[in-house]
């Protein structure tokens, strides 16, 4: 699951784990991380017509680096 999640959230993973988190911790940290962030690299919401109309689990705290790969994404679709 932890190379997994680093496929997606490699920045974050790596980062954790040099601040000394565990492998446990670090996945703790990051998976839904993850899964979200892998969702809206993909496309999933690229055609939404409001707010409204994202799921409950499309929303995660991301940091500004993880929203500018995903607008960067958005731009080359």
């Amino acid at each position: 699951h932890c190379l997994v999640a680093r496929a997606v959230c490699q920045r974050e993973i790596d980062g954790d784990r040099g601040n000394g988190y565990s492998w446990k911790i670090t996945l703790l940290r990051n998976y839904w991380k993850s899964k979200v962030k892998q969702e809206w690299l993909s496309g999933k919401y690229s055609n939404i017509p409001s707010q409204s109309s994202l799921p409950e689990k499309s929303m995660y705290p991301m940091d500004v680096d993880t929203w500018g790969e995903i607008l960067e994404a958005e731009l080359e679709r």
